[in-house]
């Protein structure tokens, strides 16, 4: 039995706003950033939360899903599974991550472009859905991601397909925000550009741990 909100970490799009810009560097989620990739940093956080978590990836990013998940907490998507074709959008994503665990008290949906987001914003959205359907994290006012759903919602973010991720499910529902001090839960990768944001943040943040 799972006693606490399992992690949703997405990690199975195509990337395509990032390869249309850079178009030989690769998969988003595979950008070197800090020790690891970008998918790793966000992994490392999640570990770290102490929440039991599941990665719903792509073959393309395996190895680096693999490096810090265990072969039960990976759910693979490939051609001709249920929640393909891999260039499915987050509502398949989430269905998949989800549908791998329907006795959990509670799912955080997480994208796996967000390395700067603190482990301790997952706790506390995790431990806001005992009051609420649906938490999220935001910083300054400004809504941000995990976002947390309770189990009487299974059945809604199970049948997701589109591409529009769990839109429709916050809207139906009331959402309560959880403010927590971390602009790493507004802060995702989709260009180049969001790239140079991240690792100048991550520059900034680590200097101050050293100076403190």
């Amino acid at each position: 039995m799972i006693s606490q909100p399992v992690v949703v970490v997405l990690a199975a799009g195509s990337g395509s706003r990032f390869a249309a810009g850079t178009p030989t560097a690769g998969h988003k989620l595979a950008q070197k950033f800090a020790s690891t990739t970008v998918l790793g940093s966000t992994l490392t956080a999640v570990r770290r939360s102490g929440l039991p978590f599941v990665v719903v990836t792509i073959p393309a990013l395996l190895s680096i899903v693999s490096a810090e998940a265990a072969a039960r907490d990976i759910v693979l998507l490939v051609e001709g599974d249920t929640y393909a074709p891999l260039s499915c959008g987050m509502g398949h994503s989430i269905a998949a991550g989800v549908s791998s665990r329907p006795q959990a008290p509670g799912w955080l949906v997480l994208p796996g472009d967000m390395p700067l987001a603190h482990s301790a914003s997952l706790r506390a959205v995790a431990a806001a859905l005992g009051e609420h359907p649906i938490v999220y994290a935001q910083y300054r006012g400004q809504r941000g991601h995990p976002v947390g759903f309770r189990a009487e919602l299974y059945a809604e973010l199970a049948a997701l397909r589109s591409d529009e991720g769990a839109r429709g499910v916050v809207a139906r529902h009331a959402a309560q925000g959880v403010e927590v001090d971390d602009a790493g839960v507004l802060l995702d990768l989709d260009t180049a550009d969001d790239l140079a944001v991240l690792h100048a943040l991550h520059a900034r943040n680590s200097g101050e741990l050293e100076g403190g």
